[in-house]
């Protein structure tokens, strides 16, 4: 009879390799995770299964501090106006703490990494609506969700493309007092 998986070990591993993959991209191959990890090839199989299973799992929990993170950048303050509140979200997510997320997830406009993790694109962008929801409803404009998210999926693409930091922050606080002004 052969060992059982220990779940510790296994969210110790897929911690390491998602913290790796946040910093580094995820790898074409395991050799950088095993790195990671220090530990060897044949113990995270063990623990995934697959080297796709484990990328999806490192794609997984990604999504999950992504969520958990810039979910709490977006949630309603009482005590400051909405748009305060999407100004600092901006600002944590183009900068150096959310800029991981957003090059990791930027890759899931490319097909081949589709298959880790189908309808992602779909789930990415529907997943914001509700918080913003709420938080525009503190403005009187729940129904701008669509548009403030358009918006910054815009000018991150933007970003990406440019680097131009300067404008597209520039853009976006332009953004923000139009929501103020409404």
């Amino acid at each position: 009879m052969g060992r059982r998986p220990e779940p510790e070990i296994r969210q110790r591993l897929l911690d390491a390799c998602t913290d790796h993959a946040l910093d580094h991209g995820l790898p074409d191959r395991l050799d950088p995770l095993v790195r990671a990890t220090g530990t060897s090839a044949r113990m995270l199989i063990y623990h995934f299964g697959t080297r796709d299973a484990l990328l999806s799992a490192v794609l997984e929990r990604a999504r999950q501090r992504q969520l958990a993170t810039f979910g709490d950048l977006l949630r309603v303050r009482p005590d400051r106006p909405y748009t305060d509140t999407l100004a600092e979200a901006w600002a944590f997510m183009t900068g150096p703490e959310g800029r991981p997320y957003l090059r990791m997830f930027g890759l899931w406009r490319d097909g081949a990494v589709q298959r880790h993790r189908p309808g992602f694109r779909r789930a990415a962008t529907t997943d914001w609506l509700g918080p913003l929801e709420e938080g525009l409803r503190g403005i009187g404009r729940p129904e701008l969700a669509t548009l403030v998210l358009a918006v910054i999926r815009g000018l991150l693409m933007d970003l990406d493309a440019t680097a131009d930091h300067e404008r597209a922050d520039a853009a976006f606080a332009h953004f923000l007092g139009t929501l103020e002004h409404d």
